[in-house]
């Protein structure tokens, strides 16, 4: 795989939200409106470049029985600084996007890459990976956003659209709509991809970029024997 390659899988290939089903608590719960989401899919850019080239840095030198609480700790890290500076010089995005600003710290997204990539391959490439995701993550969040803020609200980014005003559906701007959003895109990416994208034998245990860490794998293997 070369490095563009790399950098592009995040888009819609593995797209962390739309094909592997990953940070979906975040994603519905801040793509109300575009700013937030480009606020979050941004943050979490960040947190997941620095925490990648991180880990692969020190990859040789954190033991197996460890990684986990050392990966989280590195996350943590990096989350607090962004959160820092978000209070300091955006605070109304810090505030618009509350506790999950913090829970990144345990978004499946950061911690299914390190597990997966960084812990295996060098600086830059983990960079390149992260940034891909980052940027597809954003991407989800943000389309996901503009459907529900203009057909939800009637406005983007904050500003009202007055056509819109007579014909929202309120009813996206809240959890149902929000799921609904959601699958709708979901099946899109699997019709544009014809079905190529989504792999059923990815949704098993043994390709849950958690599976070390919680141990299931073991488990299923034990069930099938």
């Amino acid at each position: 795989m070369t490095k563009l390659q790399n950098f592009l899988k995040g888009l819609i290939k593995e797209n962390p939200v739309l094909v592997l089903v990953l940070g979906t608590c975040p994603t519905l719960a801040v793509s109300t409106k575009l700013s937030n989401a480009i606020g979050m899919g941004l943050a979490a850019t960040v947190v997941l470049i620095c925490s990648n080239m991180a880990i692969s840095a020190m990859r040789k030198t954190i033991t197996e029985k460890v990684r986990i609480p050392c990966y989280i700790v590195l996350i943590a890290g990096f989350v607090t600084i962004v959160s820092m500076l978000l209070q300091a010089f955006a605070n109304s995005l810090y505030e618009s996007l509350g506790i999950y600003l913090s829970l990144i710290v345990v978004n499946c997204i950061i911690l299914g890459r390190a597990e997966m990539y960084a812990n295996k391959n060098t600086v830059i490439d983990s960079a390149i990976d992260a940034a891909g995701m980052g940027l597809g993550f954003t991407l989800a969040l943000s389309l996901m956003a503009i459907i529900r803020e203009v057909i939800g609200s009637g406005s983007i980014l904050g500003y009202e659209i007055p056509f819109m005003q007579d014909f929202k559906i309120s009813i996206l701007t809240s959890a149902p709509g929000g799921f609904f959003v959601f699958g709708c895109l979901i099946a899109l990416v699997n019709k544009i991809s014809k079905g190529k994208a989504i792999k059923k034998k990815d949704f098993s245990c043994a390709n849950c970029p958690s599976a070390a860490a919680c141990g299931k794998v073991g488990a299923c293997e034990r069930g099938q024997n």
